[in-house]
Parts: C-alpha cells; structure tokens; sequence
C-alpha cells in the first residue's frame, strides 16, 4: 500500500508539472496569436506585403467579388468562427499535451500566406510536423502538379500531426483568423507568398474571393486533387456558383468529407 501510495504520488507530481509546462506554452502562444498584429513587422514581412498581381491582371472595386461585400457571408462566418473556436478551446489542452509528448515545441504554427487580391496574412494551425520543418521542405518531393505542395508520406509530420491532419483538427485555430476577417469559412485555400510570386496572369483569379478554411476542391476531393490547374478551375467555377446557400451546402459537404476520411493528407 506504502508503494502504490508513493507510486501515486509521483505519478500525480509528473502529471501536475506536465500540466503547468503545457498551460504555459498554450498561453504563451495565444498571447503571440493575439498580439502578433500589433508588434512590428519584421523586414520580411514587409517584403511580403509588397505582393501585387501582374499589370495583365486588374483589380478594382469594380472587380471585387459579390462575396466580398456580403453581410449575410460576413454574418454566418462570425457565428461559424465563434462555434469553432469553443470548440477548438475545448481539445486544446488534449492537443498540447499529445503535442509536447510526441514533439516538444510550440503547439501552435503560423505562416505567411496570401488572401485576396494577394494581400498576405498569418494564418494559424496546431503544429503537425516537427519544429523547425519549414528549413527542411526542399528534401522532400513535391508529389503535386504545378504551384502547390503535396506530399501523402511527408516524414516531416510527427505521429500526433498524422492524426490531427487526418481528422483536421490541426486547420481548427483558422476560425480565429476567420474571426478576424483574414479569412471565410469557405473560399480559397490560402497560398504561400512564394506559390503566389510564380502565378500567372489567370492563376490570380482564384484569389479574387477571400481564402477560405474549406472550398470547393477540398469538399471534392481534399488532398486527391494534386494538379494546381484544376484546383484553380474549381476555385474559379465556386466564384461563378457563389451563393450563401452554395457556401453552406459546402460546409456540411466538407463536414460530410471529414467525418468519413475521404481525401485526407
């Protein structure tokens, strides 16, 4: 009894500790969330921001896409966004906890990417590969077509990222950029600056609507669809169809698609 008692009590200091380590990195990187838009803009970033399409592509109010400037669209993202970040509040901690088992490091990952009309933003996700995996991109095959990245098998993702990409729990922390309006819950999905810098003059079509956290090409076949060509003729055919009711058949088509693993990286 003595040593199940001390036994226990180890076990109950260990898991004390491990839950203190794991509020802290948690707050840590929702403060940075949070606050990262008021800090300075470091030389990059303002490098970035200095995107712009080519002369052949002209953007104007006029070229503005009706979704841009719907109320209801506006509306239905900021009660979408809030249900999902209650919920992305609610397994954070499991999240973290799985997270610093399996790869310690910081929970949350943040890239540069671009919107509308190119202007860039920070986009968030629960960390899925190891730390420092961006540095390590150029060692592993690219399996998609054209401006994009895909690789089914990549080794950078950790056992717990295989997981969370596979449920797509690691895309839950977008509702906060959605909340913010960098982002709809259905749209485009963002591309990197450095994707963007190699577009063409058509390629630059797709991104006329704000980038989305599902779309059309991720409701029909997610990760399956690896040509970039036809993912901008489906994110240009989702501009034609735009409707509020089209973006929510979509949204309960991608929740369908998720639930049943269909396509997932």
């Amino acid at each position: 009894m003595c040593k199940f008692s001390r036994f226990t009590y180890t076990y109950a200091i260990k898991l004390s500790i491990l839950a203190l380590v794991t509020a802290a990195n948690l707050y840590y990187h929702l403060y940075m969330a949070l606050n990262v838009a008021s800090e300075p803009k470091s030389a990059v970033a303002q490098d970035l921001i200095l995107l712009s399409p080519p002369d052949s592509f002209s953007v104007t109010d006029d070229s503005s896409h009706p979704s841009q400037i719907s109320i209801a669209k506006r509306l239905i993202d900021i009660i979408g966004a809030t249900i999902g970040l209650i919920i992305t509040a609610a397994i954070a901690i499991p999240v973290a906890i799985a997270t610093l088992l399996d790869n310690p490091g910081p929970i949350f990952y943040s890239q540069i990417r671009c919107g509308d009309n190119g202007k860039t933003f920070r986009m968030w996700k629960f960390r899925s590969m190891i730390v420092g995996a961006d540095q390590l991109k150029h060692l592993v095959k690219n399996e998609a077509n054209g401006y994009i990245f895909k690789c089914v098998e990549d080794p950078r993702i950790t056992r717990i990222g295989k997981f969370l990409r596979r449920t797509s729990l690691d895309e839950l922390p977008q509702f906060w950029n959605v909340l913010k309006g960098d982002m709809s819950l259905v749209g485009t999905r963002p591309p990197t600056p450095d994707e963007v810098m190699k577009y063409q003059p058509h390629h630059w079509e797709r991104l006329r609507v704000k980038p989305g956290i599902t779309g059309e090409w991720q409701a029909n076949g997610r990760s399956s669809i690896k040509d970039f060509e036809e993912i901008v003729k489906m994110d240009v055919d989702y501009q034609h169809k735009w409707s509020v009711p089209y973006d929510l058949f979509l949204i309960s088509k991608t929740i369908w698609t998720v639930l049943n693993k269909k396509g997932a990286c």
